[in-house]
């Protein structure tokens, strides 16, 4: 009896009007989380000036978010490992959006922290939106694909930057806080229309529902399924007396992946699932996508941050002239906005590179530009040679950024890719948690070759440790 698999059939039918359904929603989770996260840049001037906070505590409004998105992404990977992908999806966008409407009613600073940590946790979960999306995606086309995804993280941060420069000058950050939850609501009405992965049904030893999908993608993309019954995992024979490398594991899955999930079943889900990410098939990458992961998060968001702090930084400093809230506000509005354009060449070199070089020598080489361009910022700059430098790093860090999120999800597979991807998303909300620390207080205490120096020794070990990945996932399948 002929019988396909679920790269099988995505290869056969291609990318059409099924997945751009998929991409369109993913996208807009996206823009969700990457307007939550941009606001950062804009929030914490307006409150200290309401609420007479100190430096420490502003910086304290960027840290909690991220430190939501660290409970968030294990708790919303191991969710939708279990349950499934689009039961992960509904509900972080219900928590992300209901608590971001909530909080723009603060009345006080600690009301405040709390329900941005909230927000944080319910964000935590877009990893999700890209395990979700790349499931449906054939071999041959994740890569582009998931740079066309990318794009509508660089819309989110153009939006937002815009968003602020339109509402804060006049009406207040309360209203920004309830527009930028309004993308997240959006998504809600439209959750009928996803499906569910067929590579999660296929786990769960749901055949028919998996085969269902199929057939409807199949259908409006005006194609056909192979010939012959879905299966999870192609017969092969196995010697279960030789121990298996780690490319042997991480390639097309084998039978004994089978034993592995039945283990899983039978144990606690989440402490199975972290069991599996570091048994000896998997540590090594696991361990350093961990690393990586966070020393993108530290490098991306800390440069976003420096984006709003660095000019002032230079002037106050110099002048010794105190932080004000109004001191160079349209510049700070227009930096912002010219450096979020950057993501757009960023998505362009890794689009060229990630399919050409692989996924590891894209991600090592983007990583060391990023350290190129921050390095003349450890000295004193105008303003002009300050933005073009950021300009240039926010580029590479986003295209780093971006192939590393195709890579994490390649690397595992199905029955803890979402689980896997999202710890390893959850270890860079570490990163997250401490860049507003170094890119904000230690700006505003005049350290700058400090802060500047932390960021590039963070970015050359991650450099380091891309080389070491031992899996080049270019153009292999995920089951």
């Amino acid at each position: 009896m002929e019988t396909y698999t679920t790269d099988d059939a995505l290869t056969m039918m291609g990318f059409g009007r099924s997945q751009a359904l998929v991409l369109v929603y993913a996208g807009m989770g996206w823009v969700a989380e990457s307007m939550e996260l941009m606001l950062l840049s804009f929030l914490g001037p307006f409150i200290r000036e309401e609420w007479n906070i100190s430096p420490e505590n502003e910086s304290m409004i960027s840290s909690v978010v991220f430190a939501g998105m660290l409970l968030g992404s294990c708790a919303w990977g191991f969710v939708s490992d279990k349950y499934g992908r689009r039961t992960g999806l509904l509900f972080s966008s219900i928590f992300t959006s209901g608590m971001g409407f909530l909080s723009a009613l603060s009345p006080n600073y600690l009301c405040l922290v709390a329900l941005r940590f909230l927000v944080g946790v319910g964000v935590g979960g877009s990893h999700v939106f890209t395990s979700w999306f790349l499931e449906f995606v054939p071999a041959q086309n994740r890569g582009t694909c998931m740079i066309v995804l990318s794009l509508f993280w660089t819309l989110g941060t153009i939006l937002e930057a815009s968003l602020a420069w339109v509402v804060l000058p006049a009406l207040n950050w309360r209203w920004l806080l309830a527009l930028t939850a309004l993308p997240c609501f959006l998504l809600l009405p439209f959750f009928r229309l996803t499906p569910e992965s067929p590579r999660y049904l296929c786990v769960q030893n749901r055949m028919s529902d998996a085969t269902a999908v199929l057939e409807r993608m199949a259908s409006a993309n005006q194609s056909v399924l192979p010939p012959g019954v879905l299966i999870y995992h192609r017969e092969t024979k196995v010697d279960l007396n030789t121990l298996a490398s780690e490319s042997e594991c991480l390639l097309p899955v084998r039978e004994k992946d089978c034993a592995i999930n039945d283990a899983m079943s039978s144990e606690s889900g989440s402490l199975a699932a972290l069991r599996t990410l570091l048994s000896r098939d998997l540590r090594r990458s696991t361990l350093l996508l961990w690393l990586v992961f966070y020393a993108n998060s530290f490098a991306y968001y800390g440069i976003v941050l420096l984006t709003s702090q660095l000019s002032d930084a230079n002037t106050s400093c110099a002048s010794g002239v105190i932080f004000g809230l109004h001191q160079k506000e349209t510049n700070i509005y227009k930096d912002t906005f010219i450096t979020s354009l950057a993501e757009i060449p960023g998505l362009v070199l890794s689009a060229l590179l990630v399919d050409w070089f692989g996924r590891k020598a894209s991600m090592w080489s983007m990583m060391f530009a990023c350290c190129a361009f921050l390095g003349p910022l450890v000295l004193h700059e105008n303003e002009l040679l300050t933005t073009i430098l950021l300009f240039g790093a926010r580029a590479c860090a986003m295209g780093s950024s971006t192939v590393l999120c195709l890579y994490a999800p390649e690397v595992y597979p199905s029955y803890v890719r979402s689980t896997g991807a999202g710890i390893a998303t959850a270890i860079g909300r570490v990163g997250g948690v401490i860049c507003p620390i170094v890119a904000v207080a230690m700006l505003r205490s005049c350290h700058q070759m400090e802060a500047l120096v932390v960021f590039e020794v963070v970015l050359c070990l991650a450099g380091v440790a891309c080389m070491f990945f031992p899996v080049e996932t270019k153009g292999r399948g995920m089951d």
